[in-house]
């Protein structure tokens, strides 16, 4: 079947054919750095680590940019609510998302660029926009006419009933019901403050929809293969971003749209005001290591609303640990002859593993197989053992998926003199057979999340996850 992805514009699967071979240019739209990205920022940006890391796992090469929005409505009344330099302020949250990145173990792209940077790229689409009839000057500031781009509305399949032509909305974001001509060029007034550019255009600063379209075809020219969100940026941000490319380019510039669905949290939308609203660090100060972060958050297939609970949380700990343990076991299986059996469950895995990630990622189908394999796996070390040359093929295996999957390697933890200590007691408590205070230890030890497992060759501990 090859490589197919379910592709938003024309609501169908297609076969992958990228538009040059052997080589992919993706644009993904990165965060607004006007505040920590929440949860379900993440779950989109994991699902297009997914999707990139599984395009080099298939032999391309990979063009990847991700913006950043430095300059709308939203970073402009922040940082004039604190008092401080637009640039100043969200650099404090560029840093913070690019150690997020490092956290959950991304894949970086090639390109971050920021909207701030390019807005000379800007002004030159929005001038051929105005040359060519498609855009209008009103109030100083300068709108896109909607009606001069046949098919507007074709992204997020609009009927051209609910389309209102001649409307106009100032707004960066808005919600479908507000459909009309947008913002391309915002003439400067007294809420922006020093925030504005000199330009032919007059005094002021570009519109959100404008940015997307200047950096990605900056990057990745007037045609590229793939361009990637959440369903939330289908309207308005990527229909505008798509009439404003398409009428500068004089033909469709993205061949294939992907949009991940929404995240829930405990089956409600995750609001601040719901007390429902989690940041990565959020996370991570409840206890939760980055690997089962990652899991859980790229477990669901993207096109599936994925509903986050900390019942969730906790199963993807479990899973995680049993992959660790099992990676233990190989490590530690006693010796055998090398045999048939583990190359046979190595080919099937991986077999199903991309046939699974080949239908439009299914990583649910891919991560069975995953499992599948773990079980035989293991059915095949307490059976007979493993070969050092069965050892290094399963090693090699797990590291091939790995590039996919980002989680399968545990993430090396040290322990600090209390807890070393603590072990010590624990295990003098149990030579002499006091277990009401080998007990007592173990309780405290976990709540510190250090987990000990008694073995014959002694007490081995590891971090939870």
């Amino acid at each position: 079947m090859g490589l197919v992805f379910l592709n938003t514009f024309t609501r169908k699967k297609e076969a992958f054919a990228p538009l040059e071979p052997g080589k992919v240019e993706l644009y993904t739209c990165g965060p607004t750095v006007y505040d920590f990205p929440h949860i379900g920022n993440y779950r989109t940006f994991l699902f297009e680590d997914l999707l990139r890391r599984y395009l080099k796992y298939k032999g391309f090469s990979v063009v990847q940019v991700m913006n950043l929005t430095d300059v709308d409505d939203r970073t402009i009344a922040a940082s004039r609510k604190e008092g401080i330099p637009l640039s100043e302020y969200t650099a404090r949250y560029s840093k913070a998302f690019f150690e997020d990145l490092k956290t959950l173990n991304f894949d970086l792209a090639e390109h971050y660029p920021a909207a701030t940077e390019h807005v000379g790229e800007m002004v030159e689409i929005i001038q051929k926009l105005l040359k060519d009839g498609y855009a209008y000057e009103s109030g100083g500031s300068i709108y896109y006419k909607i009606s001069a781009f046949p098919g507007y509305g074709t992204l997020p399949h609009f009927k051209p009933d609910e389309l209102k032509a001649g409307a106009r909305v100032a707004a960066d974001s808005y919600e479908k019901e507000e459909v009309g001509d947008f913002a391309l060029w915002k003439a400067w007034d007294e809420k922006d403050g020093d925030v504005f550019w000199e330009t032919p255009l007059g005094k002021g600063r570009p519109g959100w929809h404008i940015e997307c379209s200047a950096m990605s075809m900056k990057y990745l020219g007037d045609r590229f293969d793939i361009h990637t969100g959440g369903v939330d940026n289908i309207f308005p941000h990527h229909e505008n971003e798509r009439a404003q490319s398409d009428a500068f380019a004089g033909h469709p510039v993205v061949k294939y749209w992907l949009h991940s669905e929404h995240l829930l949290v405990e089956g409600k939308k995750m609001s601040k005001s719901l007390g429902n609203f989690y940041t990565l660090r959020d996370l991570l100060t409840k206890g939760f290591a980055p690997p089962a972060i990652r899991y859980a958050l790229i477990s669901v297939h993207y096109r599936l609303p994925l509903n986050f609970t900390f019942e969730g949380m906790t199963a993807a700990r479990g899973a995680l640990e049993r992959l660790y343990d099992f990676q233990r076991s190989v490590k530690n299986a006693k010796e055998a002859r090398e045999g048939v059996e583990v190359g046979h469950a190595i080919h099937k895995a991986r077999e199903t593993f991309e046939q699974e990630m080949d239908d439009d990622l299914n990583i649910s189908g891919a991560l069975a197989a995953l499992f599948d394999f773990v079980r035989e796996t293991n059915r095949l070390i307490i059976s007979y053992g493993l070969s050092p040359k069965d050892k290094e093929k399963i090693g090699e295996f797990l590291c091939k998926l790995d590039s996919v999957l980002g989680f399968l390697k545990e993430p090396s933890v040290s322990i600090d003199l209390q807890v070393e200590k603590l072990i010590a007691q624990r295990n003098d408590a149990r030579s002499q057979k006091d277990f009401a205070r080998s007990d007592q230890l173990r309780l405290e030890l976990e709540k510190m999340g250090i987990i000990l497992e008694d073995t014959p060759q002694g007490t081995k501990w590891k971090k939870r996850l």
